[in-house]
C-alpha cells in the first residue's frame, strides 16, 4: 500500500513537469498543453521546424526545473485560497466585512482600555485598514475573473493580512520587539537583493530612513507601514500568478468540467 503511494505521488510529480514543460512549449507552438481531438498534438515535420521545435524544448528544461518548486507553491496557494473562497461564499462579501470589523474593533476597544488616546487612535486606523482591505480583496475575488483577481484581489489580501499587525506594532511594545526589527533586517535585505540593480537600493537609503521617515508630519512609523504596503503588493501579484500558473497546468476539478460544458 506505502509502496502504490509513493508510485502515485511520483506519477502526480512527473505529470505535473510535463505539463508545466508542454506550457512552455505552448508559447511558441500549437496544441502542446491540450491537443486537439481530432487533429492531435503539433509535431514539427520540416528541418528548419524541427531544429526551432527542439532547442525550444531545450531551452525550456532548466527553466521547468527552477519554475516547479514555484508552482508547488501556486499549488500550496490556490488550495488555502479555495478555502478562503468557500468560507467567503458562505458568508457573503458583507459577512466577511462584518467579522473583520468585530476582530479588529474588539481590538481596538481592549487597547482603549488600556493604552494612551493616541496609540488607540493608531490601532484605530489598523482596523480601518484591514477591514478595508478584507472588504476589497473579498469584493474584487467575487466580481472579476482570473485577471482582477491577480491584479487587485490578491494584493488587498496580503495588506489585510501584513499590514495590522505593523501598525499595532507600532504602538505596542511587546509587538514592537517581535515584528520591528525583523522588518528592518527584511529591508537591508531587500535592498542588498532585489533593489541593487542601477544603484537604487542606495538612492533608497540616500532619501529616506525606515526608522524616522513620518515623524516630520507627526506620523512615527510611517516608513515601515509604506515598506509593508511595498511588499503586499508585489507579493500578492507574485502569488496570484502562481495561482494562474497552477490552474493552468492542473485545472481543478470543477474548472475543468465547467470549461467542458
Amino acid at each position: 500500500m506505502e509502496r502504490r503511494g509513493q508510485i502515485g505521488l511520483l506519477d502526480a510529480l512527473l505529470l505535473d513537469v510535463v505539463r508545466l514543460h508542454e506550457t512552455w512549449m505552448e508559447v511558441v507552438f500549437p496544441r502542446q498543453l491540450d491537443p486537439s481531438t481530432v487533429l492531435g498534438k503539433w509535431k514539427p515535420e520540416t528541418t528548419p521546424q524541427k531544429l526551432g521545435y527542439y532547442l525550444w524544448a531545450a531551452l525550456g528544461a532548466p527553466l521547468v526545473a527552477i519554475g516547479y518548486p514555484l508552482l508547488l507553491l501556486g499549488f500550496a496557494t490556490r488550495f488555502y485560497a479555495t478555502r478562503l473562497d468557500s468560507a467567503l461564499t458562505r458568508i457573503g462579501v458583507v459577512g466577511a466585512v462584518i467579522v473583520a470589523a468585530i476582530v479588529w474593533g474588539t481590538l481596538t476597544l481592549i487597547t482603549h482600555l488600556q493604552l494612551q488616546p493616541d496609540d488607540v487612535i493608531a490601532v484605530g486606523a489598523a482596523s480601518i485598514v484591514a477591514t478595508v482591505s478584507t472588504a476589497l480583496a473579498a469584493t474584487f475575488s467575487k466580481v472579476g475573473g482570473r485577471f482582477v483577481s491577480v491584479l487587485l484581489a490578491y494584493p488587498f489580501a496580503m495588506t489585510a493580512f501584513f499590514l495590522p499587525p505593523v501598525v499595532a506594532a507600532l504602538v505596542t511594545p511587546t509587538l514592537e520587539q517581535i515584528i520591528l526589527p525583523p522588518s528592518y533586517d527584511l529591508a537591508v535585505w531587500i535592498l542588498d537583493t532585489f533593489l541593487f540593480v542601477g544603484g537604487l537600493n542606495d538612492f533608497l537609503r540616500a532619501s529616506f530612513d525606515l526608522e524616522t521617515f513620518g515623524e516630520q508630519w507627526g506620523l512615527p512609523g510611517l516608513g515601515y507601514v509604506l515598506m509593508w504596503v511595498g511588499i503586499s503588493v508585489p507579493l500578492g501579484w507574485f502569488l496570484g500568478v502562481l495561482v494562474a500558473l497552477a490552474n493552468l497546468v492542473r485545472p481543478r476539478p470543477e474548472a475543468s468540467s465547467a470549461s467542458s460544458a
